[in-house]
């Protein structure tokens, strides 16, 4: 049975940091690629990072990130983290972690809404992220 649990969400101020853990089991870690997607109230879900290690260790970031987020991984616990600097009210979303077979980040960071639904293979629940302004 595939799970994907995420943990670590939380309420912080702004400029603070959180770290965000995705477990994941039931599938070969190291052929996936895992992506951390968020969806703010009113908006579309949207990816924000993304780490592979199928070929070599690739991670990928959106703009609105790359500089404060780190995405990481720990092979041996099929484990991976998105540390979370400096964050924003604007960080302020539903935090998801996704997976997907052999799909190179480059493009998994892109993916929105309905192309990120219908891409990743397997999803978590989902861990919720208040940056207070």
């Amino acid at each position: 049975e595939v799970q994907i649990v995420e943990s670590g969400g939380g309420l912080v101020q702004t400029g603070g940091s959180l770290r965000l853990s995705c477990a994941t089991s039931g599938f070969t870690f190291c052929d996936y690629t895992i992506g951390w997607f968020r969806q703010a109230p009113g908006k579309e879900r949207e990816a924000v990072a993304c780490y592979s290690n199928y070929d070599k260790i690739t991670t990928s970031y959106t703009e609105s990130v790359k500089g404060r987020f780190t995405i990481s991984s720990d092979n041996a616990k099929n484990t991976v983290y998105l540390q979370m600097n400096s964050l924003k009210h604007a960080d302020t979303a539903d935090d998801y972690c996704a997976a997907v077979f052999h799909d190179p980040c480059p493009v998994v960071v892109t993916m929105r809404s309905q192309a990120a639904s219908d891409t990743m293979d397997y999803w978590g629940e989902g861990t919720l992220v208040t940056v207070s302004s």
